[in-house]
């Protein structure tokens, strides 16, 4: 390098410190702000990262996590060669597919119907009705929904959805114990807890909707229909689109909550999923495998990873903003 190119790129070498150190004295404040919720993310969730270890060794309490042996992939052939770890993978693969599918369209739909009530009251009646679910605790939620699926007992009437199959002289169902219907139970209450969450976003998005495209559409004869099919959807696309992304991250995951708390021996063949295999093989009496439950939750969220990645390509070749 000559001389001359040095020289002139000394000042820019000593500019780019100075410059930002003048931008940090100008928005201190704001950095101050944000250094707790960083230091948060650092400390919990960066900082156990290191655990990613256990997948791949032999984990000696005596010797720590840094000191156990490594032992590769031995975990990860462990898990494949477990029937019940696959039937987990299976079911939780299927269930969050039926949830994409039905309870993604659906709070679409919901967010649109809402929007298209004009009556004030009405249309805060619903809105009321629907966002209560969410604020209630998956304990409460699993529990209002046993008593309304409470099979007849002696003595006993039942729950109020058998009381109405009585009434209508139709054979009444011990729903919380019959497999085939589990996941479905599994994804209309998903449905019912959730769908006050993803309204809220949706119609926010759809608020954002500026009023004029609406009259000058009115103007030139569109009906609610065709305002709503090219002006609403199209301008909540991105938020459509990044909740959609959101949802197939979820795709391996499960909602240990709800699952948990509906769940019995019965049901085991549809209703077991990879967070409650994983509970019972850490903490619920499964012999403390720490190692396999690092490993499957690992396995699980890379694929999830994947996912999100794959399906961000996908929406941004549609011409809509993902979340990358």
């Amino acid at each position: 390098m000559s001389e001359e190119s040095r020289a002139m790129r000394a000042p820019n070498a000593l500019r780019r410190p100075n410059k930002f150190v003048a931008y940090m004295r100008k928005y201190w404040f704001v950095y101050m702000l944000a250094l707790p919720g960083l230091i948060f993310m650092i400390v919990f969730n960066y900082g156990p990262m290191y655990g990613i270890q256990l997948a791949f060794k032999d984990y000696k309490m005596n010797l720590g996590v840094w000191g156990s042996p490594w032992v590769g992939l031995k975990h990860y052939r462990e898990l494949f060669a477990d029937p019940v770890f696959i039937q987990a993978f299976k079911n939780t693969v299927i269930i969050n597919v039926y949830n994409l599918i039905f309870g993604f369209s659906f709070n679409v739909f919901l967010a649109l119907m809402i929007n298209e009530i004009h009556f004030r009251k009405l249309k805060s009646a619903v809105q009321t009705a629907v966002y209560l679910p969410y604020f209630l605790s998956w304990v409460i939620f699993a529990g209002l929904v046993q008593v309304f699926l409470a099979a007849p007992t002696p003595g006993d009437v039942g729950g109020a959805v058998n009381q109405m199959l009585a009434a209508l002289g139709l054979e009444t169902v011990d729903f919380l114990k019959r497999p085939e219907m589990f996941r479905t139970i599994v994804v209309i209450t998903g449905i019912i807890k959730t769908a006050g969450y993803s309204t809220i976003i949706y119609l926010a998005a759809i608020a954002g909707v500026n009023p004029a495209l609406y009259e000058s559409a009115q103007i030139d004869g569109a009906n609610r229909w065709d305002m709503l099919w090219h002006i609403t959807i199209p301008r909540i696309l991105p938020s459509v689109a990044v909740m959609f992304i959101l949802s197939v991250s979820q795709i391996f995951l499960s909602n240990f909550d709800q699952i948990y708390n509906l769940y019995n021996n019965f049901v085991l063949s549809t209703g077991d999923v990879l967070s409650t295999y994983i509970y019972r093989i850490s903490l619920g009496g499964g012999g403390a495998k720490f190692e396999l439950s690092t490993a499957a939750n690992f396995l699980l969220n890379a694929m999830g990873l994947i996912a999100v990645v794959g399906t961000n390509k996908f929406v941004e070749k549609m011409d809509v903003m993902g979340i990358f």
